[in-house]
């Protein structure tokens, strides 16, 4: 009774770029839905629906971030969020070295 109306949730996957790409030449070609394409490959609608809308941007068809700039947006968030720690521990560290020398 717990679980009644639940879906088991799947544990997390990756897919190689080239998997990817070939799940969406299919729906694109247009033999299969987008459904029937994930159903096949035991994937979520969802997530092939991304995969199609990403490719779509990367092609110039639809506005959005392309994928190398979502990696480099990504790097740079990861790159300001160190600095920022750096900052924070030099903050500090002169503060405590002030306090020293008092």
């Amino acid at each position: 009774m717990e679980s009644m109306g639940k879906k088991k949730s799947r544990p997390r996957r990756s897919f190689t770029p080239e998997f990817k790409a070939g799940i969406v030449e299919l729906c694109r070609r247009g033999d299969r839905s987008v459904g029937q394409v994930a159903k096949d490959f035991d994937l979520t609608e969802t997530a092939v629906r991304l995969w199609v809308s990403q490719a779509e941007v990367d092609a110039g068809e639809r506005d959005g971030l392309s994928s190398s700039e979502r990696e480099e947006l990504a790097a740079l968030r990861r790159e300001n969020r160190r600095l920022r720690e750096d900052v924070e521990f030099l903050k500090r560290a002169t503060a405590f070295f002030a306090k020293e020398t008092r």
